[in-house]
């Protein structure tokens, strides 16, 4: 009986310590973090900072008595500053200074910038002497604000792009130019270049929307002035527009 009871007791013991050593086995189970959210590093991104745009340039409201011809065009560089926003990187607003340049062909007229008068004449003078080729130029200084969207900010030099906003400029300088002094037959008389420059008829402040579409380092490109050319009472009441390719890079 004692050999039994004594059997009875070391089987407990012995099961006791093999229970112990097992409890002391078990581990206990580790917390993983959550995935922290990673921020995208747009510091270095290159995002139509530097931007030159070429294209056509024409007059909207434009009367008949004003005859283009020619090849009329605009050319315009900005560097722009680009701030995407927290929230939503794919959308940015930018801003920056710019210089613009509108060029409009006026063959065979006149275009009296320089006259003592209180309108700015265009004529036609296609049938008696006249210049072979007249240019107006103006050249403005401007600030354009664009809201922009892109859809990979990441790599915006491969993605697609649109871009809407305000022009705001002042005028620098307005000239026409005017080459080769011939006949209405067309003989050359005087194979000459003669300038000349005024701002007096122009209204020197410009508002202008603007819009662009497109994709990497390409987009097209447009714009619509808002106030008008002329100053009120000194001509037709005439609105620039452009279309053309924006080239961007940096």
């Amino acid at each position: 009986m004692k050999k039994i009871v004594l059997f009875i007791t070391c089987g407990l013991l012995i099961g006791s310590v093999v229970m112990a050593q097992d409890s002391s086995l078990v581990v206990p189970a580790l917390r993983v973090p959550p995935p922290k959210k990673q921020n995208i590093n747009l510091s270095n991104r290159a995002n139509d900072h530097f931007m030159i745009q070429l294209g056509y340039a024409g007059w909207a409201g434009k009367p008949d008595s004003i005859i283009t011809g020619g090849i009329s065009k605009v050319l315009n560089f900005y560097f722009m500053f680009d701030f995407p926003f927290k929230t939503n990187p794919r959308l940015s607003m930018a801003f920056g200074p710019g210089i613009s340049s509108d060029q409009i062909g006026l063959n065979k007229s006149y275009v009296g910038l320089k006259d003592n008068t209180s309108q700015l004449a265009f004529s036609d003078k296609s049938d008696t002497n006249h210049f072979k080729r007249v240019k107006l130029a103006m050249t403005y200084a401007e600030l354009p604000v664009e809201f922009r969207y892109t859809s990979d900010p990441v790599n915006a030099g491969k993605s697609f792009k649109a871009a809407i906003g305000l022009r705001v400029g002042t005028m620098l300088n307005a000239h026409t130019k005017n080459k080769t002094y011939e006949t209405a037959s067309g003989s050359t008389l005087l194979d000459y270049t003669m300038k000349e420059s005024s701002k007096k008829f122009f209204n020197t402040t410009r508002l202008s929307a603007i819009a662009r579409v497109g994709y990497g380092h390409f987009t097209l490109f447009g714009s619509y002035q808002i106030t008008t050319l002329l100053k009120e009472g000194v001509g037709a009441e005439i609105r620039p527009f452009s279309i053309g390719l924006n080239l961007s890079g940096l």
